[in-house]
């Protein structure tokens, strides 16, 4: 796919620069510390140089992340900018829900609360504060892609921008743990990074379409078995530097 073809985000000044903070590695939410299962498949000799690393990744943008997460994310994010708290709870129990180990749940609680505490220390409009106030008292829980969504309302941001910060900030843990897990050099993870941007923009570009509202498409997918065994394998792996 081409740039030409893909969907444009208006953003203002201020608004690119709120996009950038959310994908910011300097977000106080720990992303740094999983890898969600990457180290596990590095250990078991899936994963062991940087193809297998562009393998890897290619193929949970193709399966699991462009089939099931991303489409469910910018859902969610849509429900939460327009106020639909329904379609929002419902979104947000179905990605709990999906998450198919301990440690995949675990991440995107703990992630999800991080997020909020930052956004509790901000200036908010009274509906919106109200909510982050509710999931942060642990009234109800709150993955990430629910905080995520608060943090684009805060910044006012368009859930397609959303939904790009997102990806990429997904997208960069994944190469920078693979830096130093594998281990690689920096100059392979940029190089990774320009060889996996077609295909996290046409995971993006196929999120864009806008006929599926704020459901999750019927066709949506998490099945890839590799990953969740990967994930479920590392929860007792000897030696470990992520937490996922």
């Amino acid at each position: 796919m081409s740039d030409a073809a893909l969907p444009t985000v208006s953003l203002d000044p201020a608004a690119l620069l709120s996009l950038m903070r959310l994908s910011s590695p300097a977000l106080p939410i720990g992303g740094f510390s999983y890898s969600q299962g990457l180290e596990s498949a590095i250990d078991a000799g899936w994963v062991q140089s940087e193809s297998d690393v562009r393998h890897w990744i290619a193929s949970l943008l193709e399966a699991n992340i462009g089939r099931f997460d991303a489409p469910l994310a910018i859902a969610l994010f849509r429900a939460v900018a327009e106020g639909d708290d329904a379609s929002a709870s419902r979104l947000h129990q179905r990605w709990l829900a999906s998450r198919e180990t301990a440690e995949l749940r675990a991440e995107t609680l703990q992630m999800g609360q991080s997020l909020l505490q930052m956004l509790a220390g901000l200036e908010l409009d009274p509906a919106l504060r109200s909510q982050v106030d509710a999931h942060r008292s642990h009234e109800a829980e709150c993955g990430l892609p629910l905080a995520w969504a608060f943090a684009a309302r805060a910044f006012d941001l368009e859930p397609l921008a959303a939904l790009s910060a997102w990806l990429w900030a997904w997208l960069e843990n994944q190469v920078m743990a693979a830096i130093k897990a594998v281990p690689l050099g920096q100059q392979a993870g940029q190089r990774l990074f320009s060889a996996l941007r077609p295909a996290l923009a046409q995971v993006i570009a196929r999120c864009a379409d806008r006929t599926g509202g704020n459901t999750l498409p019927i066709h949506a997918s998490n099945f890839a078995p590799g990953f969740a065994i990967a994930s479920a394998q590392h929860e007792t792996q000897y030696s470990r530097l992520f937490r996922s």
